[in-house]
């Protein structure tokens, strides 16, 4: 039912309810006209609203109008019939609608037929404007029908330029039959100089097989090396497991103390006023002092204490006792300076001798002259990187005596070896040549066995020992040297020992990149496999080590580790 119909039916209802209220009698026309003036006010709101909803429809109509106009540029031949199936689900909406508002109309009309009586013209002049909204309607329905055949004119031109498009396709079509040919033509000339290849080179294909078999045992006899030495590195393994068996058992069963000495030692003194006392008139006292003991007095701004500063320590404990006995007693002079001092050196001969007797008890070694006693406790005040060297000797001779015990071998000989192995740092201030010639020469002096010798010779070098005794002396060596905490180096010299084992490492071929780790106990070399095999890189860690060895000082040893790694990636997509 549309707007139209809606109004007539209207009209309709409002000429019955005016003949009904004219057959009721004149005594109810008061009530009729208030009656028809409400009427015709609500007739006038109805006729607005009609009014508003036409604009409405008729605005929405076109601008549906032009969005279907530009829409239909782009779409074929099914255009016509979307647009068809819009207008009419749109016009079913609206009689929806329109029977929705008929409904409530005619709830008002049952109780306001009076009212509309009046509003008769005003509905012929609204019939009068949906006619002429309905012609403009018709008229845009009709260009939207000329741009459907718009649109079906160009339907055709796209089939019949598909069509074209097929003839195309049929030739390539074609063509690509010709190229298959073409295809096995070729795979009939490769075979037929294949053929001619065989009868040039005089192979037969039975013995190009024979060749290619040939290489494939090659390859295989060089499989077969690589097994073999896989064996033995498991067998270098295991042995390299029982001895670090032995050496754990022999840590776990000794542990002795570490000490680190200083190149400075503080004397407290009583009063601040003693320093002028110890500086004497002009300086005197303190030059004599200086002059007897080779060692520098520093008096600062300290309170109650003053330093002896010397590299050498057996000088710096002679100044700290001869300088603690004259503020003990009082009286410092030159003459009294000379007396005191040449007394404290007496001493500390004493002192010396009792250090190496308490040393060989501990260590367990008996029968060492006197002379060697007093070397070895010479050793109570020499310092290996901060590691005392006396207690690092009685350590070395407990392990060095532990494992000469697991192994069935002489305990007593290998702790005597241990004990003095490093006897020549003793007195190699003061004598030319490394520890290791002056200890010889120490040993063979004092008539010690070839074994203590030996060990004594190589035990910086086991690989050429000509004993067990001193491969022992040299394991436990660097175990003691090893231990956490037993050494002690300045940060500036532990990382230029780094970057030193890095730049030797990085400066061979074929290394990608090294790393120094476990405190510079270890180096890491990253190798590249396509340059490095697995032959080469054993001989490459062998280099490196020999090049450490020959270029670097440290203490204990450092591991050469040679990383050989080939990766496959490759992504699931």
């Amino acid at each position: 039912m549309t707007l139209l119909d809606l109004g007539l039916l209207l009209l309709v209802l409002l000429l019955s309810g005016a003949l009904l209220l004219r057959r009721r009698g004149e005594d109810r026309t008061g009530e009729a006209k208030r009656l028809l003036d409400a009427a015709k006010g609500e007739a006038r709101e109805v006729l607005e609203a009609a009014r508003r909803e036409a604009r409405e429809i008729l605005e929405a109509a076109r601008a549906e109008a032009r969005a279907l106009r530009q829409e239909a540029e782009e779409r074929a031949k099914a255009l016509r019939q979307e647009v068809e199936a819009e207008l009419k689900r749109r016009s079913e909406a609206l009689e929806a609608e329109a029977k929705k508002r008929l409904q409530e109309a005619e709830e008002r009309l049952r109780s306001e037929r009076e009212e509309l009586k009046a509003e008769r013209e005003r509905l012929k002049v609204l019939q009068e404007e949906l006619k002429a909204e309905r012609e403009r309607l018709k008229g845009e329905r009709e260009e939207l029908r000329r741009e459907a055949e718009r649109l079906s004119k160009r339907g055709e031109a796209l089939d019949a330029r598909a069509l074209k498009l097929d003839a195309l396709e049929e030739a390539l079509s074609k063509r690509e039959e010709a190229l298959k040919a073409q295809e096995a033509l070729l795979q009939e000339k490769e075979r037929e100089v294949e053929r001619r290849l065989h009868e040039v080179a005089g192979l037969s294909p039975e013995e190009a097989r024979r060749l290619i078999l040939e290489k494939l045992d090659r390859e295989l006899e060089e499989e077969k090396a690589q097994r073999v030495r896989a064996a033995l590195e498991r067998a270098r393994l295991e042995a390299r497991k029982e001895a670090q068996k032995i050496l754990a058992q022999a840590m776990q069963r000794q542990a002795s103390e570490t000490a680190a000495q200083l190149a400075v030692s503080v004397v407290p003194i009583p009063s601040d006023a003693m320093k002028g006392r110890i500086i004497g008139r002009e300086g005197r006292n303190i030059r004599t002092f200086e002059a007897l003991t080779g060692v520098d007095l520093i008096i600062d701004d300290t309170p109650e204490a003053v330093l002896l500063s010397s590299f050498n320590p057996i000088r710096r404990e002679i100044a700290r006792m001869a300088l603690e006995e004259l503020l003990k007693d009082g009286r410092i002079h030159p003459s009294r300076i000379e007396e005191v001092v040449e007394k404290a050196k007496q001493e500390m001969k004493t002192f010396i001798y009792e250090r190496g007797e308490e040393a060989a008890l501990e260590a367990g070694v008996v029968g060492l002259k006197p002379g060697l006693i007093q070397l070895l406790g010479r050793l109570h005040f020499r310092s290996s990187y901060g590691q005392n060297v006396l207690k690092h000797s009685v350590q070395v001779a407990h392990l060095s005596g532990i494992m000469a015990a697991e192994l069935g071998l002489d305990a007593a000989l290998a702790r005597r070896a241990g004990l003095l192995h490093d006897i020549g740092k003793s007195v190699d201030r003061e004598v030319e040549g490394s520890h290791v010639e002056i200890g010889i020469a120490l040993a063979r002096r004092f008539g010690e066995p070839a074994e203590v010798i030996d060990g004594i010779a190589h035990h910086h070098d086991p690989e050429n020992a000509e004993t067990v005794y001193a491969v022992l002396v040299a394991a436990a060596d660097a175990l003691s040297a090893a231990r956490p905490g037993a050494r002690r180096e300045s940060l500036e010299e532990y990382l230029q020992r780094l970057e030193a084992l890095e730049r030797i490492a990085l400066s061979f071929p074929g290394v990608e990149t090294a790393f120094a780790v476990q405190a510079g106990r270890e180096v890491r070399v990253i190798v590249k496999p396509d340059k490095i095999t697995d032959a080469k890189a054993t001989l490459l860690a062998r280099e490196i080590a020999n090049r450490i060895e020959r270029e670097m000082n440290y203490p204990g040893q450092v591991q050469v580790t040679v990383v050989r790694e080939t990766r496959a990636v490759e992504y699931a997509k």
